[in-house]
């Protein structure tokens, strides 16, 4: 039996969403376009240290508001897994824990009691509404 490496690219849009007449409002949004129910964590940096938050637990096909209002940065971070084992990862590495958190700084991780968790990184440029996307894996052979 020939086995099946998994991987997980993540696919960012921005949201073409609708706004009403003088809002100002940007908001960071995920959408779930797996085929498995995903667990998402967001890291942000709110102008005076690192905060990262988890866990959104979104079925397949749904979206979900993670940050309301406008944008306070360019730069946002995502982790996510799905059910499967399957992750959306990268390189700049963050604290998390199993349960839901919510945690100032991004240093020192493991002695302060939380799990070292590599998030991919997200630009919004201009900080208008932006939408993330998590599509299934695409399967390679080893």
């Amino acid at each position: 039996m020939q086995s099946i490496r998994r991987f997980v690219l993540p696919f960012l849009a921005l949201a073409a969403g609708l706004a009403l007449p003088g809002a100002a409002r940007a908001d960071f949004r995920l959408c779930n376009n797996a085929s498995s129910r995903v667990s998402v964590a967001i890291a942000y940096t709110n102008g005076k240290t690192w905060v990262s938050e988890g866990w959104w637990n979104l079925k397949s096909n749904a979206c979900e508001v993670l940050l309301r209002g406008n944008l306070a940065a360019q730069y946002y971070y995502i982790y996510a897994m799905d059910e499967r084992g399957g992750e959306w990862k990268g390189k700049s590495y963050m604290c998390t824990r199993d349960r839901e958190f919510h945690i100032d700084g991004r240093e020192n991780c493991l002695v302060r009691g939380y799990d070292r968790t590599g998030f991919f990184e997200v630009d919004t440029k201009d900080g208008r509404n932006w939408t993330v996307q998590l599509t299934d894996a695409t399967q390679q052979p080893r």
